[in-house]
């Protein structure tokens, strides 16, 4: 088959032509660096499918455009698809696949990093110490060992989470519509979550981003925390109300916020900025917050994780290509 692979860094080329090699030469890759949208998806042409990341625009006029290109199969290179109008795809003929899971260990791992991180102020210690600076004035942070860890949604990165904060000694609280008995085989118990956000002194989120999850995080949610709850995000930015954090932060209500995912990173991440003016104001603000730890969307971005997605994308192309159905196929019928 012919893929065209758009938002395709070095990185991805190199673990997907990896995992390629096993297929004999069979699909042929055109890797493009810009992000797919209404422009863009005419590079298609010619194209059996479009591999497309999780900042890609996939609505009704982009997949309309893809479909009438000669494209059948949109190859998600990722576990997320709210980005995709399914219902769109479905009118259009078009098939969408997925990964479902890759290394539910590298994003949990580094949800651990972002806590141990922003408790122990090790970002702040890192500049200082390269100034000279040995003080420990403003350092002061607190043992995790007997602290309520509140984590929202129990699949697999969340169940790995959960028992990554067993290892610390927490208490372990969760809050997921399907629970799974593993929590409980770990020590934790499931609460609703106005007692998740009552009780704990770090909350997690691990959930996926639906129209129940919009915003869960918003001004009525923080008002119900701790006061210096520290609140860590690597599921999906639109879980939390940016706008509410920022409230939360300046009125001393929230103590830290560690955040892999932004609700408007489309235009951010995954890009070099380093030379340009940050357009956001929202998200400007909350890079001045001296309690607060961004990273660019990187929790996934292990060697195990990315081979594990490129195996599974050319496992879903080779799929389609041999029977007519991928592997793992996203549709809204699936959905219902």
């Amino acid at each position: 088959m012919r893929i065209a692979v758009f938002s395709s860094k070095n990185y991805d080329r190199t673990f997907l032509d990896a995992a390629a090699e096993r297929t004999d030469g069979r699909h042929q890759f055109t890797y493009l660096d810009g992000r797919l949208d209404k422009q863009s998806a005419l590079l298609a042409k010619g194209h059996d499918a479009a591999c497309a990341f999780v900042n890609d625009r996939l609505d009704r006029q982009v997949l309309g455009i893809l479909a009438g290109e000669g494209v059948r199969l949109i190859a998600l290179r990722s576990a997320g698809f709210n980005h995709v109008d399914l219902e769109a795809a479905r009118k259009e003929g078009l098939t969408v696949a997925r990964v479902p899971a890759y290394s539910p260990d590298a994003v949990a791992e580094h949800t651990a990093a972002l806590i141990l991180s922003l408790n122990r102020k090790i970002h702040k210690a890192y500049a200082r110490v390269r100034e000279g600076n040995f003080a420990l004035e403003g350092l002061l942070g607190f043992d995790l060992r007997g602290r309520t860890v509140g984590i929202v949604g129990t699949g697999k990165i969340g169940l790995c989470m959960a028992g990554i904060m067993k290892g610390f000694g927490c208490e372990l609280i969760a809050h997921d519509p399907k629970p799974d008995p593993q929590m409980e085989n770990l020590g934790g118990r499931y609460v609703d979550l106005d007692e998740l956000f009552e009780r704990s002194d770090i909350i997690s989120l691990h959930c996926p981003l639906t129209p129940q999850t919009y915003h869960l995080i918003d001004h009525q949610a923080i008002g119900k925390m701790k006061d210096g709850i520290m609140l860590i995000n690597t599921s999906r930015g639109g879980v939390v109300d940016a706008r509410a954090l920022i409230a939360g932060l300046k009125s001393g209500s929230i103590g830290s916020v560690g955040l892999d995912v932004y609700e408007e990173e489309g235009d951010l991440f995954f890009e070099n900025l380093s030379s340009k003016m940050i357009q956001d104001d929202v998200f400007a603000r909350l890079l001045t917050f001296p309690n607060v730890l961004i990273t660019g969307h990187q929790a996934f971005f292990t060697r195990e994780a990315m081979t594990a997605i490129a195996e599974t994308t050319i496992a879903n192309i080779t799929s389609f290509e041999e029977n007519g159905v991928a592997l793992h196929e996203v549709s809204v019928e699936k959905l219902a």
